[in-house]
C-alpha cells in the first residue's frame, strides 16, 4: 500500500471546499467543516504538515478512500 502524500491543513482545507464541506467555526487552532450530508471533520490549522495517522483519521470521517484521495491532491 503506497504511502498517503504530506499535506497541509490549509491545503486539505482547499480539498474540503472542493468537496462541498463549509467552514462552519473555529476554536483555537481547530477549524470544523461539515458537509450537507452532515459528515463532520475537525482540521488542526497549523503550520506543519497533518501527522499520517491523523490524515487516514480524517479521512475515514469524510468518507474519501486513500486512492481518491491521491487523485485529488
Amino acid at each position: 500500500m503506497p504511502r498517503l502524500p504530506q499535506i497541509k491543513p490549509k491545503r486539505f482545507a482547499q480539498l474540503l471546499k472542493h468537496l462541498g464541506f463549509s467552514f462552519v467555526r473555529q476554536k483555537g487552532s481547530h477549524a470544523t467543516y461539515v458537509h450537507a450530508d452532515r459528515r463532520i471533520v475537525v482540521v488542526s490549522m497549523h503550520t506543519y504538515d497533518i501527522p499520517l495517522g491523523t490524515l487516514r483519521a480524517m479521512l475515514k470521517d469524510i468518507h474519501l478512500s486513500p486512492e481518491e484521495f491521491r487523485r485529488l491532491v
